[in-house]
Order: structure tokens, then sequence, then C-alpha cells
């Protein structure tokens, strides 16, 4: 055996990145195919693309957003620089927008991989973990927005995940509502800034239509209806008040599909969405830190593509999980491995014993296995006749 400070270190793994172990690693595995399931049973196909390409193809675009993200290596059979994936939806427009280009829209794909980035968040330090997701390209109408939506929805329910709540956002809104009050760029950004840390006082500093407008705005917070029904009392732009027309029929689809579901809007909430167009959405589950998952509308490829998706983070989704319940475990003694087909059917986990011990009550108890069997007999660990 290696001492115990070779065995520390050899453990010793870089921060953000750790090993998935028993259970944990069968429930993750659950997970994915379990929403891979629901996304396939509804039209969405997989797809899996590489874990690593050329950089221009996975920063190009909307991928920008991932540029502080992505590790960087050098191939050394082309020498030109690649990139690891930080986020696996910039791939699949990729995908969507060059190789399946000539498939009929609107397209439906779905996928789930592992993605790696340069450095975790404060609520979730992972650098490295598995996303799960679909995208919908090629449609811009609100139906296709409260499917993905909907999709997010049946799908957390399809693995166990209780009490989730969707916050719905309206990225384009701020810029919408700027450019009608012919903010300068300077003014834009402290604007931007003040709604990032939702600051009311900042905002209402800044005086004029600005403080009125975006003072009422920044009190839009809440459950869905109640905000929409402030919203729609403003007297908005007409680029404004038309993303808002749009964010009312989504809700209103979703509803039709999901009444209990809890949906709440944050009109001026921007960060993390902005390559977002449109209706954009965070998931959230009660008591799982952070959230479980994003999405929302944006432009695929070079030709601008209209598109909508979402990507899930199982290791969020896991958290919000119920552990697994498998079924019982049972040795089998060497000749018995013959019978492991009739166990297994019968809902029994089996190990084979690789050579019959002298105590099988005591081998079974040391494995985790609640019985074992011997000459086709089945006896509980605490059999006496064990």
């Amino acid at each position: 055996m290696f001492p115990m400070s070779d065995t520390a270190n050899k453990a010793l793994l870089p921060t953000g990145l750790r090993d998935v172990l028993p259970p944990d690693a069968a429930l993750e595995a659950v997970a994915v195919n379990r929403l891979l399931g629901v996304f396939a049973a509804h039209g969405y196909d997989r797809v899996k693309p590489p874990l690593i390409e050329f950089e221009e193809s996975l920063l190009d675009g909307v991928g920008a957003v991932t540029t502080k993200d992505t590790f960087r290596v050098m191939d050394p059979l082309s020498q030109r620089m690649m990139g690891v994936r930080a986020d696996m939806t910039i791939q699949v427009a990729r995908i969507a927008t060059t190789r399946m280009v000539r498939h009929p829209r609107p397209l439906r794909l779905c996928y789930a991989g592992q993605v790696l980035r340069v450095k975790g968040s404060q609520l979730r330090p992972e650098r490295q973990f598995t996303q799960a997701g679909i995208e919908l390209i090629g449609a811009d109408t609100p139906v296709a927005d409260a499917e993905v939506i909907g999709m997010v929805i049946r799908a957390l329910d399809a693995v166990g995940v209780r009490d989730v709540s969707v916050d719905l956002m309206l990225p384009p809104l701020v810029p919408a509502m700027c450019d009608a009050l012919q903010l300068s760029p300077e003014a834009r950004r402290t604007l931007r800034d003040a709604l990032d840390q939702k600051d009311a006082a900042a905002v209402k500093a800044m005086g004029g239509d600005v403080a009125g407008v975006f003072g009422v705005l920044l009190g839009c917070i809440g459950e869905a209806e109640e905000v929409l029904s402030r919203l729609q009392a403003m007297d908005l732009p007409a680029a404004a008040a038309q993303r808002r027309d749009t964010l009312a029929e989504v809700i209103a689809l979703v509803r039709e599909e999901h009444p209990a579901a809890t949906l709440t809007i944050d009109p001026v909430e921007y960060r993390g969405f902005e390559y977002h167009t449109g209706v954009s959405f965070s998931v959230f589950s009660r008591g799982v830190s952070g959230e479980l998952g994003r999405g929302g509308r944006y432009r695929a490829g070079e030709a601008q593509e209209r598109a909508v998706g979402a990507t899930l983070s199982v290791d969020a989704v896991t958290e919000a999980m119920e552990p697994l319940s498998s079924g019982p475990r049972v040795l089998l003694s060497v000749k018995d491995r013959l019978l492991a087909g009739r166990y297994q059917t019968d809902g029994w986990v089996t190990l084979n014993a690789l050579q019959d011990p002298q105590d099988f009550a005591a081998e079974a108890r040391r494995l985790g296995c609640s019985h074992y069997s011997v000459g086709g007999d089945l006896h509980a660990i605490n059999d006496k006749q064990g």
C-alpha cells in the first residue's frame, strides 16, 4: 500500500474538479437518461458535439460570451488554437446551422455532455459538470418559447424535482427603453449597473424620465400575473410594448399546459443573458442553491437563425432529486452465479462470489448485501441457518 501522504496527493484534484462517487454517479446517469427520454418523446433528436474544437468556431457569434470561461490548447496536428467547450448550446447551434442546415424547420435537437470552465461561480464552484438541454431552431413564435419552457417543467417533473419555479426575463426590454429615451452610452452603462445591483436609489438619482420609468420597472418583480398587470398599465414605447405583449402571450400559453407552475417575472434582469434576444428564463427549485438551468430566445449561426433553447445543469438537478432506491442485494455462491438472471428479474441486485467464503453471512454483510444464495436457497444475513 502507498503511504497515506502519497494516497492523499494522488486524490488531490484542481479547484472546482471532483470525482463523482457512488451513489451520486448513478443518480446523475439516471437524471440524464430520464431528461433525454422526455426530450426524445417530444420529437427532440439527440446530437453529440465534440468536447473540443477550433476556437474560431467555438467562440464565434453568440459563443463570444463564453470567451472568458473557455480553456484553450494548441492542436499539435494543425497548430491551431482549440477551445474546450464551456457551454454546449453554441455547439448545437453550430450543428443546426451548418451540418443540418438543409433539415426541415423547425429543427428540434437535444444533448447531454460534460463542459469545462475556467472558473466556477460563488454559488456553484464546480468547473466541470454535465449539461443537458434542448434547442428549437427555426421558429420565432410565442408558441415555440412556451414549448421550451414547458419542456423544462415536464422534464424536471419526470426526474422527481419538485417545487420548481421559472423566473422570466426580457433582456431586450431595457435596451429598447434606452433607445426610446435616447440615452448616451455613458448613461446606459450607469443605468445598467444600477439595475444589475437592483439599486433603486441609484436609479432615482439619474432623475427625469429615467428615474420615473425605470424606478417603476425595478419595482415590477414578483409573481407573473401581478407583474404583467403592472407592466400592461405602463405607457411603454412601441418596441418595449411589443416585448411585453410577447411575454404575456408566452405566459398564457405556459399556463394552459402547466396551470400550477410557479412563474415569476424580473423584467430588468440581464446578467448572463447578454446574447438573448427575447423572452428568457432561469429555473430554480426550493432548497437548491443557485439555478437548475436557464434558457431563452437567441440568434443561431452566421445566418442569425431564430432559435430558443434551454440548458440544465445536471449536478444541480440531482441535488434536487430524491436519492436512488436500488433493489435488495444478494451475494451468490460460485455455482449460484448462474441464477443471477432469475434474481435480477425479481428485482435483486446480484454480486457473484469469486470464491465461496467460509462465512457467507459475514461476507454478504461486508459487501453490503442483505441476503446470500447457496445451492439455490436464499438466506437473509441474520438467518440463523447462515
